[in-house]
């Protein structure tokens, strides 16, 4: 069957078959099939959707695409953890650790940033020398060393998923619930799991804007996963603040380390806990998430995850003289604050403004083949319900020109309202699926 009639069968609402799958990936993975028809057929996908059984057979030919993942030499649980993404963000990077340390693997295989988020890669190959293409000898090597490890698709590993990937960034295809699940669940599943958590994120600064959307989500996410034979559950998280104090590569890199050294904005370091809570129950070292909380929390106040982090970045080719002292870390040229005009209460901060002026500061990609500026970004946001005075910082903004620092500031502006009164941030964790 020609590309073009399988594209115009999903424009006109056809339920399309295993085999017209298998078909299609293939061409575009082999390069038979220009990205101009994918992105054809990702924005027929997007319009008309998939049934479940689509989705699953999309996921599995996405995943079979390349090689899998042979983790049968690795005798602890493997479980990771994937989020679909949300300004501020960075809690892979000090979950894993956290979770290594309680006897289960985790064998992580993370992506660039999408859209207005920022992604897990980019902000570990903020430390120098940090190698996130390992081959899956290298992988498996780290894994066995540490406890866990994050990198990136190789060339074999889910190939068609690191090609959609990031034509879907560049042709508005990112919010297609068909079109997440297939890119989260063929990388995942191609990691030799046991299980996995999902955090499906919720507010302006997801993806899934409304909780309905986000509970789709989380219930087709959940469903290929089980489907497919593994453990699977699913936090539905606020997204309508940004997540942390920091929004930008190095910036969150930082913050990761406060987290593991216990001095972590609290919203950062709750949730962070509570996902390493849920692993452990998927991976079946505790019944309940509740002694899964215990459990990791001691870990965390012991220190040790920081230690395992350090030697994972080591492992990794990392330069851990950063993670020892973050002021080794790049500062960008330009620093500026965005002050207070009035004395009151921060009442909101918009996480889309804040990620989109993250964007135009330089830390993330309009295009595919930008680069970023590890440096960019904003810090010290302050947070829903906190009290401000007049002159006082609600953001820095970090940038290598004034052009960026002035195009970024409108927004920002916009981003922030203070009042009279304080208002309560509202939970972060919305609902277990």
């Amino acid at each position: 069957m020609l590309p073009q009639w399988i594209i115009e069968k999903k424009r006109n609402g056809g339920i399309l078959s295993d085999q017209e799958l298998t078909d299609f990936i293939g061409g575009y993975v082999r390069g038979d099939i220009p990205d101009y028809q994918m992105a054809a057929l990702a924005m027929a996908i997007f319009f008309r959707g998939m049934t479940p059984e689509e989705i699953t057979s999309l996921t599995r030919v996405m995943m079979h695409s390349g090689d899998i993942v042979d983790t049968s030499s690795i005798l602890r649980p493997k479980v990771d953890k994937h989020s679909t993404g949300g300004i501020g963000d960075k809690l892979s990077i000090p979950l894993a650790p956290i979770v290594a340390c309680c006897g289960v693997a985790v064998p992580m295989i993370s992506g660039r940033g999408l859209g207005i988020t920022g992604g897990t890669l980019d902000k570990l190959e903020s430390i120098p020398g940090y190698r996130t293409g390992l081959q899956i000898p290298e992988f498996i090597n780290v894994l066995q060393s540490c406890g866990c490890s994050l990198i990136g698709q190789t060339e074999r590993l889910v190939p068609a998923d690191r090609k959609l990937y990031a034509l879907r960034d560049v042709t508005a295809t990112v919010p297609s619930i068909p079109l997440i699940v297939s890119s989260i669940m063929s990388k995942k599943l191609a990691e030799g799991l046991d299980g996995l958590v999902l955090d499906v994120k919720c507010g302006r600064g997801a993806f899934m804007k409304t909780r309905d959307e986000a509970r789709a989500l989380a219930e087709a996410l959940v469903r290929v996963g089980r489907a497919m034979g593994k453990r699977v559950t699913a936090l539905i998280t606020a997204m309508d603040q940004p997540l942390g104090r920091a929004v930008g590569n190095s910036l969150e890199i930082m913050e990761s380390i406060d987290i593991l050294k216990g001095r972590g904005p609290a919203d950062s370091t709750e949730l962070t806990l509570a996902l390493a809570a849920e692993m452990l129950v998927v991976a079946g070292v505790v019944p309940t998430p509740e002694a899964g909380l215990e459990v990791v929390r001691r870990k965390w106040q012991s220190g040790e995850p920081f230690e395992v982090f350090k030697k994972m970045v080591r492992l990794h080719g990392g330069d851990t003289e950063f993670l020892d002292d973050p002021r080794c870390f790049p500062i960008a040229k330009m620093k500026i604050d965005f002050t207070a005009v009035e004395k009151g209460f921060v009442q909101d901060v918009d996480a889309e403004k804040i990620g989109r002026a993250s964007l135009l500061l330089g830390a993330g990609r309009a295009k595919t083949t930008d680069a970023i500026d590890y440096s960019a970004g904003l810090s010290n946001l302050m947070k829903i319900g906190e009290p401000v005075v007049a002159g006082a910082p609600l953001a820095t903004l970090h940038a290598a020109t004034q052009n960026r620092i002035d195009a970024a500031m409108g927004l920002v502006r916009e981003a922030f309202v203070v009042g009279p009164a304080s208002v309560p941030s509202g939970p972060l964790v919305l609902e277990r699926v």
